[in-house]
């Protein structure tokens, strides 16, 4: 498995913990929804910058977000 797409699910997962829509999350960072789907997915990469906004909305550690084991 890719780790675009690793990193994507655990956005993903911690997403729907805090019960945040794609939407949501992508209008607290400012991209579209399309786009996060699409990183979501595995499809589209992000930017570190885009990636440590994620983290701290998660309230998780960015070590988290790139844990693929």
């Amino acid at each position: 498995m890719s780790r675009l797409l690793l990193l994507g699910q655990n956005i993903k997962k911690y997403r729907k913990e805090k019960k945040l829509s794609q939407n949501k999350l992508a209008e607290m960072i400012d991209l579209s929804r399309e786009h996060l789907a699409c990183v979501e997915t595995g499809k589209e990469y992000i930017s570190l910058r885009k990636l440590f906004l994620i983290a701290d909305i998660l309230e998780v550690p960015l070590s988290e977000l790139v844990n693929f084991n």
